[in-house]
């Protein structure tokens, strides 16, 4: 082989080697935690590096226990599974402050993703989170997606009793991490029966509890 052949065939492994170097660190860095539900485990991997803001948000709620006796309280078989807020007596339980939407970090609600619950506004999402069971790309940010002006300027009209219609796509929903572990529980979860209680639809007929999340 030629000594300058050599030179880039060599030059080409070593670059290939630190690529798959540098993607183990960042792997590495990322927060994994075990979800204990009355159904099974669910182990996420969160993507800090990505959704910094949304990470540390979901981990101080860990740290503090605040997800232990909570409920998967909305689901929906073919779209997600969504819990974190109430208990099973649906007491709605509180919020540290809400976070900045971090849905525009370019990462797809795709199946196994979990991502932030919200309202309507933009930077809303505080401890509900959901777990997309199908590919759901209509929740991500998009080209077109309202700014935060744009949608400051429609609540200000509406709350002075003017029509303003919105005409860009929604901002989207924060995706922080994936299922790494126990997408057949999310699978199971998925299908349970539900029923309308109150003012909430698509409830679990019988409690889905989460029992803790803790880091692993």
């Amino acid at each position: 082989m030629k000594p300058m052949i050599f030179f880039k065939c060599l030059t080409a492994i070593l670059a290939s080697l630190l690529v798959l170097l540098v993607s183990a660190q960042v792997s590495a860095e990322n927060p994994k935690v075990r979800v204990q539900t009355s159904l099974g485990a669910i182990e996420l991997e969160l993507f800090a590096q990505d959704a910094p803001l949304t990470v540390a948000n979901f981990l101080r709620y860990i740290e503090t226990n605040a997800f232990e006796a909570t409920i998967f309280h909305r689901v929906i078989p073919g779209f997600m599974i969504q819990g974190g807020g109430y208990l099973p007596d649906f007491t709605e339980l509180e919020e540290f402050e809400t976070i900045r939407n971090e849905a525009d970090n370019g990462i797809s609600n795709s199946t196994g993703t979990i991502a932030m619950a919200r309202t309507n506004v933009i930077d809303s999402a505080g401890r509900q989170f959901f777990i997309n069971v199908a590919d759901n790309s209509r929740l991500d940010h998009q080209e077109d997606s309202c700014t935060r002006k744009q949608e400051s300027d429609v609540m200000t009209a509406r709350q002075k009793g003017l029509f303003k219609p919105l005409n860009c796509a929604s901002f989207g929903y924060a995706v922080f991490g994936t299922v790494i572990s126990g997408m057949d529980i999310v699978n199971e979860i998925e299908i349970v029966e539900t029923e309308q209680r109150g003012s909430f639809d698509d409830v679990p007929m019988v409690p889905v509890v989460i029992e803790s999340i803790k880091l692993l």
